[in-house]
Order: C-alpha cells, then structure tokens, then sequence
C-alpha cells in the first residue's frame, strides 16, 4: 500500500490492501503509541455500515485487546460521534472503521486522540514505524488481557450531545434525509423526528451492500427529485460516516459545503459568535464564496485540499467554523471533527430563526463558472512552473484581467504526471479560453 497513512487514516479495498492482519496490527501499534505503553488503555471503537467493517473490527479490538487495551464497542455509528465519545467516555483514544464517500469495496481505520481530534502526521508515522520494523509490543497474560464491552448507551449519548448544538425545536419544517445506507441511519432520523421535524427518510438503512450507491452526498440525485415530489423545505444528504452534509433546497437545487458555509458564517457574525470574523476553506472553495464573505466582512483564510489541514488553521488561529465544498464543515466549538449531523442542525435552526427558505438563504453567494484544464507534464518536471518567470508573469497577468472577480489554481497531480490548470471567473467563455492558453504555456515551457 505504499505509506500507510493517508489524508485521513489508512484507507484501501477491504481484504486485499486493507487486510484483517494489517488491521490487528495497526490496533496493537495504535494502542501502544497512544498511551505510550504507560498504563491498561480505554478505546472507543466505531464503524459504519460496510460489509468488511465486522471483518475489520474483529481484527482491530483483537489487537488492541491483545496489548490489554479495554474496548468499548458503539456499533455503527458516524465518525464524529466516535470523535465526541472518546471524550465524554474519558478513553485514551478512539478508532473509526469506515472509507467515508468511497465505493463498497474501500475501506479505511482512522484514529482519534483522548481530545476527538485526529492524529498529526507524526503519530502516524510512530505507528507505521513500528508496524514495518516489527516491533515487539508487550504482550500481556490472564488479567492483562484486555476486553470489549459494548456500550448500550453511544447512540443516545451522541442524539443529546447533537440537540444541545442548536437552541430551537424543527417543528414546522418537512424535511428529506438521505442517509447513504451507511452510519447516519442509527441516528438521524431519530434525532430529526425528536426535534419535531416532519421527516421523509431515503436510503435509511445501515445496508453495507448499498452505502453510497446512487445515493449520500456525492448521489443527491434522488435527494433532489424527493424534496420536489414531498414539496419539503428542505433535503439533507449524509455520506457514508455522516462527516459531510450537502443540502437541497425547496426548489431541488443543490446547496453544497460552500453555500452552506457562507450561511453558516454570516449568521454567525450577526450574532456575534464569529471568531476574528473568519472562516477557513481550501484552496477549492469557489471564488463566489470568497467574494460573498468578502461583502459580509468576513475574512476568509486557504489551505491545501484536505479537512486535517482546515482544522490545523482553525486550531492555530482560534477559529471557529472550517470545511470543504465537499459538506465537510466544522465548527470547533462543537465538535473536533467534520460533523454531517451538526451542520444539517445549523442550516435548520438558521431556516427556523430567520422564518427564511432555504433558497433565500443559499442566494447569499453566486457559485462562479469553474474550468479545468490538465496540462502534461514529466512527473520529474511538474513543480518547475514555481521558477518559470513566463509562467509567473501569465498568472498574474489573468488575475488582473479578472479585477478580483475571478482566479488561477494551479496544482500538480500526486499521482500523474499532469498539471491542472483551474480558472474561475464571469465569463465562462473567457476563462476556457484562460485555463486552454496557460495550459498550452506551462506544457511548451516544461516539456
């Protein structure tokens, strides 16, 4: 598999690059370098819908038990419950068995610490480190053994916890959820329907053989045509761990993390609760976003693609909402991860508070023409655009055409030996012709 760990824990097709041995060591590893060998360690252990994740728990708690971890099991169950239960259960750590918005047959493991955050690049590494040395971990006898419980309480522990999030009941609101047949059919249409919400529920079955098919965030399809049909306020589609949401308006348009966000903060600075008056997204984000926030006063700040690097920036600023296009939104003061739920229970009680539709809301922000374009470059060549002055000078010379309507992003593939090459801007037609010349300038440069 290459190096283990990815942009969000160690990821691959269950069975064959994700395999029940690399399971049971990575809960052996995992166990002893979040306690550091210190004491008997508590770890709360999740997973969503998918066929192999029995598979992978079983060889995930038989090493962390194996080393006399004490495992409390709470079944199926979103990613960001597990990031909050490690927390209130005090544990030493929680692991999460899920592959998120990927097909059936990916899997992935992903650790939290004893705070709900997940673990910085040099964690992982101590972990992988002792993997492929073959480390020789303690290996404890009788009572050292650890054991695995099941919690009876998790689900009804994390439905209180998301309630206290927002200060209104949904009564009045008819509302479609998709749940993606994965890990937010054990919670939300319990959590929806206890706040009032008349709910019309989709794909709400924790069905591993169907989790994301036709269906979730990256599927809002059907989403779309059930909000029209049901004429309800709003729809809500969940991906398979439930850490991303993206919402549907009356009208079946789709509202993604971007509009969503935009929403979200401008409420927030109204209300005062907008730390430093600004929000952190990545370099994805729509150029609309930008200019939208821009016309509130809220500042907006950029990382590179990936929640961990969004949460970084909030954490060392004391920001206080985050996220990706993708859904991925967190808001710090609640949870420490993305939380599919807690956005969806925002972007309601902001419906509920101002009395406004969905559609009203999402008109805060025009979603700007997107082009991309791939420009072939040697693998061994692709970061020189950085040196070539051309290149530089082309860049900056779009940008201004643009006169701070409108943007070039350039980014290397990691696994191909291309360019892309992204412009947006107004004029749809313009910028093809833009991303077209700069790609044909970077590819006669390079090669």
């Amino acid at each position: 598999m290459g190096r283990l760990f990815g942009t969000d824990g160690v990821r691959g097709i269950a069975n064959k690059e994700l395999t029940p041995q690399l399971a049971f060591e990575l809960g052996r590893a995992g166990a002893y370098v979040l306690t550091e060998g210190s004491h008997r360690p508590k770890v709360v252990v999740g997973k969503d819908s998918r066929i192999s994740s029995d598979m992978l728990e079983c060889a995930l708690i038989a090493g962390l038990t194996s080393l006399g971890a004490e495992v409390v099991s709470v079944g199926i169950i979103p990613t960001p419950a597990v990031a909050y239960l490690t927390r209130l259960y005090k544990a030493d750590a929680g692991v999460m068995i899920s592959a998120s918005h990927n097909p059936i047959e990916y899997n992935g493991i992903k650790f939290f610490d004893k705070f709900g955050y997940k673990l910085p690049d040099e964690l992982e590494d101590r972990i992988e480190e002792i993997i492929n040395e073959k480390k020789e971990l303690p290996a404890p006898t009788g009572i050292g053994i650890g054991r695995r419980k099941e919690s009876l309480t998790s689900h009804r522990d994390y439905i209180e916890f998301l309630k206290s999030t927002i200060d209104t009941d949904l009564k009045g609101l008819k509302i479609v959820i998709d749940c993606a047949y994965g890990a937010s059919s054990t919670v939300a249409p319990i959590l929806f329907k206890e706040l009032g919400a008349e709910i019309i529920a989709y794909a709400a079955e924790p069905l591993g053989e169907k989790i994301n098919v036709g269906c979730g965030s990256t599927h809002p399809e059907k989403l779309q045509q059930l909000v029209v049909e049901h004429k309800a306020d709003l729809g809500l589609a969940f991906d398979g761990d439930a850490d991303r949401l993206i919402a549907v308006d009356e009208k079946g348009n789709i509202v993604d993390g971007d509009h969503i966000m935009a929403i979200c903060a401008i409420d927030m600075k109204s209300k005062g609760k907008l730390k430093h008056n600004t929000v952190v997204a990545t370099v994805m984000s729509n150029i609309g976003f930008e200019i939208a926030l821009k016309e509130h006063g809220i500042k907006l700040i950029r990382t590179k693609v990936g929640d961990r690097y969004v949460l970084e920036e909030m954490i060392k600023g004391g920001y206080s909402i985050g996220g990706e296009q993708s859904g991925h939104i967190i808001f710090i003061d609640d949870n420490t991860t993305g939380d599919g739920e807690i956005t969806a229970l925002k972007l309601c009680s902001i419906m509920k508070h101002t009395g406004k539709k969905l559609s009203e809301l999402a008109s805060c922000m025009t979603t700007y023409p997107q082009v991309l374009v791939n420009a072939k470059v040697k693998n061994e060549l692709k970061e020189k655009y950085l040196e070539d002055e051309d290149i530089k000078r082309e860049i900056e010379k779009l940008e201004k055409e643009m006169e701070g309507k409108g943007r070039v992003l350039i980014r290397p593939s990691g696994t191909e030996p291309l360019i892309r090459v992204m412009v947006e801007g107004e004029d749809y037609a313009k910028i093809s012709q833009m991303a077209k010349e700069l790609a044909d300038l970077i590819e006669r440069k390079l090669n």
